[in-house]
């Protein structure tokens, strides 16, 4: 597997693009966590990666979406956004991941890779937008790895983000691969289209597409319409991580998820604070899920250090996740979550009611199965997980 993926790099990938990709997120990545590492050891919050949303408009009216589309619009001032990677390399943070919404749909996001050419961003996108004059301009660029979302086959994938959107997609990673992009696959595994995406058959599809890594994520059951269908059952959780194991050894693809460590014990990204999410108002959320802020990033004149220092908000999340579970909060306790949101006076940024939403949902089971951890078995995805991308189990 390893020797065709590097194969696959070697003759894909725009030697330019690799270049950048290999120095910019591979090198700079690692650098990042080792920082992040060293703050941990004084006690000292500042995460290594930092999850944007651009703004909160959408051209997609996906189901089970946390993101608000029919009221206000919302865009990241952007003083904010510089305000954030500026302060994020004087911390040794050159890789910033963009959503939204949908991140394209942001007039300012092309001066952005032009403007901190030092950094590495990946944008979580629908691929609706990837016309030729936009592929055109990632390629100049050379610093953006999109991550297309894609939930199965055309049917599945459809049936929850609309008539159309697979074919979009598929034609705009065509123009990607041509132009020798690096370019993923996020794809939210739910209990309908489980064994759909967790086959060979998927894997292959993305592989012929040219997409170099795919990016699983578990459905939760958040948002306006939450469709607590989508959701997997334990059995399924459990069945889920088998397959996501034993496809790492047959297809050369980067298959990531960030719910276990290399030990396979369940693992947080949030609750370690190792990235938060801003916002498109510039508040300063635990995770993109989590609507609720009580600093943004504007508080002491922009100056990020200071604020997730002071803040008890942020601070105080890892103590109350760490007491109740490894897994997903969100998921295990939403009411106490809603009691440890409100307890610290939050303000409520999705200009819905997500407490209400949140407070009704139904305790679930997470990826926290204590007993039954199902450690890495490739050496690759071992080495990977304790040390690169994440660093601390995510990959």
């Amino acid at each position: 597997m390893l020797t065709k993926l590097a194969y696959r790099a070697l003759t894909e990938i725009s030697p330019r693009v690799g270049m950048k990709a290999a120095y910019l997120w591979v090198f700079k990545g690692l650098m990042a966590v080792r920082a992040y590492k060293k703050r941990l050891q004084n006690k000292e919050l500042y995460p290594p990666f930092m999850f944007v949303a651009l703004t909160n408009t959408c051209n997609l009216r996906c189901h089970g979406c946390w993101v608000e589309k029919e009221g206000t619009a919302f865009h990241l001032p952007a003083e904010d956004l510089d305000a954030i990677i500026r302060v994020g390399k004087k911390n040794r943070a050159y890789y910033y991941t963009l959503l939204g919404g949908e991140p394209y749909m942001y007039k300012g996001i092309w001066d952005v890779f032009q403007r901190h050419r030092d950094c590495y961003f990946q944008t979580i996108t629908n691929g609706m937008l990837f016309t030729e004059r936009n592929v055109q301009r990632l390629a100049e660029a050379g610093n953006v790895t999109p991550l297309v979302s894609i939930d199965g086959q055309q049917y599945q994938n459809d049936l929850r983000r609309g008539e159309g959107v697979f074919d979009a997609a598929m034609e705009g990673m065509d123009r990607l691969r041509k132009k020798g992009l690096i370019f993923g696959v996020a794809c939210t595994i739910t209990g309908k289209n489980m064994e759909e995406v967790l086959c060979d058959s998927y894997l292959e599809m993305m592989i012929k597409k040219g997409a170099m890594y795919i990016w699983y994520y578990f459905y939760r059951p958040v948002g306006e319409d939450p469709h607590p269908e989508y959701c997997l059952s334990p059995e399924q959780l459990l069945e889920a991580r088998k397959k996501m194991v034993a496809l790492r050894h047959r297809h050369p693809i980067i298959i990531i998820d960030s719910y276990w460590t290399a030990t396979g014990e369940a693992f947080c990204p949030a609750a370690m604070g190792m990235g938060f999410h801003i916002g498109p108002q510039g508040s300063i959320e635990i995770c993109p899920p989590l609507s609720f802020a009580t600093n943004k990033v504007s508080d002491n004149n922009h100056d990020l250090n200071k604020t997730f220092k002071e803040s008890k908000f942020l601070n105080g999340f890892q103590d109350f996740v760490k007491t109740r579970t490894k897994g997903c909060v969100i998921l295990e306790h939403p009411q106490e979550l809603v009691e440890f949101i409100q307890g610290h006076g939050a303000k409520d940024y999705s200009t819905r009611d997500a407490f209400k939403e949140i407070g009704c949902g139904k305790p679930r089971q997470s990826q926290h199965m204590p007993g039954k951890e199902i450690p890495e078995s490739y050496w690759v995805y071992r080495f990977l997980k304790n040390n690169v991308f994440f660093g601390m189990g995510a990959l």
